[in-house]
């Protein structure tokens, strides 16, 4: 029988996780990438010897990536030495107060006690609930959603009362702590969602709790070098990687695709893995009149996540005092976010997030010299913001903001210097209206009211990534690899064991022979 053949689209986190397994599993693999290089948005940006990471910088829970690497007989770990971080982040509040955050339980106390000496004890009790919660939503993070019917799974029906589903993060986070500033501290990680807490399901509080119980990691060389081995590893296996080669058009008959064309080439199969940014593709590749529910007027109309100011600044020197990871919460913190996700303006006083990654990697930066990572959550593309004129005066302003975190000197040690706006993301990238997290994550954007895993318009196609379930951020985009591979191996009559016995700790089988 003729080895099954599949195409991803994408080499982005999910592509290439879903390639290796994939491949692990018996097809033939080929992944067609638009730019130049592997990673999409986990990509490296190398200038003068700096390297930066594009966009994530947090590797959290890596469990799921190990379990994949696992199934393929390698261990991330060893294939990609990480650090854990201690402090994880440094807080400073506009309004005053710092935390440098620590999985020290005992320590975080110490500094809470600063803030609210009757707050001291809560972050025992939120880690504690958010550990059965995690428990109680695992199977939901790890399972298809194909329709309504699944929402009554017992799985989801049973973890209800702990995932309080229509309680917003912040208010969840107000059970715990009655200083607004520690409320912040332990919800803004919806931000890596793209979202408010105020506006984000209390179901996300496993977020924080995921970095205090098992840690924020650096791989050395960056997060995007997690990607970068993936695609050693893939053609490794014989996965056959083709940079630049965007698809151009789609070959369909009736309701399924039998191939994908670029200039280069036709390329059918089997079977085909979405992991371009979702909106984006389906609106600029699939005919409007093959897709009802995702038509190009539905998607208009959906919900999207912010997008991303970035500065990437290779510096003179190192700042020795600035921890790997700081975040600057703005002054009037729900003003700054109702500016970005409602009045869709560019605030006067943002938050700002600082990478220094220079103090735990020295690799990533020529001798005497670090790189600066500097992101500021901003508005989606908008009628409000002119990208082409506004970014002179808005690097002003952010470069200001990092004075407020002791970087007073900044302008004078810059010897390299990128930028990306949402207008960039969304050129440069292919990400629809900038929106660097994807469909917003509101309770009528998820399980089966995102894009599904396999993919309901389109018969052989499986989506991969933020766009789909679960969502957005690293793990969980880790983790729609994994379930769109195992549905498109199952659909095409093909084991899938080894997916699941890698997560109980069965050693691997051998991998297949690597296709000529």
């Amino acid at each position: 029988m003729s080895q099954k053949k599949v195409v991803v689209v994408g080499a982005g986190p999910g592509g290439l996780a879903s390639a290796i397994q994939l491949a692990a599993g018996g097809c033939d693999v080929t992944i067609l990438e638009r730019r130049g290089q592997v990673g999409g948005r986990t990509s490296a940006i190398e200038i003068d010897g700096f390297r930066f990471d594009c966009g994530p910088t947090f590797f959290l829970y890596p469990r799921v990536l190990d379990e994949i690497f696992h199934s393929t007989g390698r261990d991330l770990m060893e294939e990609v030495p990480m650090e854990r971080l201690d402090p994880q982040y440094r807080l400073t509040f506009g309004g005053g107060g710092q935390l440098d955050c620590t999985p020290d339980m005992d320590e975080m106390d110490r500094q809470i006690a600063q803030f609210s000496p009757q707050d001291v004890g809560q972050l025992k009790r939120y880690m504690d609930d958010n550990r059965i919660k995690l428990e109680k939503f695992r199977p939901i993070l790890e399972s298809p959603f194909h329709s309504a019917l699944d929402v009554m799974k017992p799985s989801l029906l049973g973890a209800a009362k702990h995932l309080h589903p229509f309680r917003t993060l912040g208010k969840e986070l107000e059970r715990y702590f009655s200083d607004p500033r520690l409320v912040i501290a332990f919800a803004f990680q919806s931000k890596y969602l793209g979202m408010s807490p105020f506006n984000c399901p209390s179901l996300f509080s496993i977020l924080s709790f995921l970095e205090y119980e098992y840690g924020v990691f650096h791989p050395i060389g960056g997060c995007s070098r997690v990607s970068e081995k993936m695609a050693e590893i893939a053609e490794e296996m014989g996965v056959k990687i083709r940079l630049n080669e965007p698809v151009d058009s789609i070959e369909m008959e009736g309701r399924r695709v039998r191939a994908l064309h670029t200039q280069a080439d036709r390329y059918d199969a089997d079977a085909f893995v979405v992991n371009a940014d979702f909106a984006d593709w389906m609106t600029k590749t699939v005919p409007n009149a093959s897709r009802k529910r995702w038509s190009d007027e539905q998607i208009a109309k959906k919900k999207f996540s912010c997008s991303t100011y970035m500065l990437y600044l290779g510096i003179e020197g190192l700042y020795e005092d600035l921890p790997h990871h700081s975040i600057h919460i703005s002054n009037d913190y729900n003003r700054n976010l109702r500016e970005i996700e409602t009045d869709h303006i560019l605030s006067e006083d943002p938050s700002v997030y600082v990478q220094n990654a220079g103090v735990t990697d020295p690799t990533l930066a020529p001798a005497g010299h670090s790189s600066l990572y500097v992101l500021v959550p901003v508005t989606h593309d908008t009628e409000n913001v002119d990208w082409s004129k506004d970014a002179a005066g808005f690097r002003e302003l952010t470069l200001n903001k990092l004075g407020e975190l002791g970087l007073t000197d900044v302008r004078d040690r810059i010897r390299v210097e990128h930028q990306i706006t949402p207008d960039d993301w969304q050129s440069d990238y292919s990400i629809y209206k900038g929106a660097t997290f994807n469909l917003a994550h509101n309770l009528g954007q998820m399980l089966h009211m995102r894009p599904r895993n396999r993919f309901e318009e389109l018969d052989g196609v499986y989506l991969v990534g933020g766009g789909t379930h679960p969502g957005s951020g690293l793990p969980v985009i880790y983790e729609s690899s994994r379930i769109s591979s195992r549905l498109l191996l199952q659909d095409l009559g093909m084991d899938t064991g080894f997916i699941d016995d890698s997560a109980r700790g069965v050693p691997p089988r051998p991998e297949p022979t690597a296709v000529a």
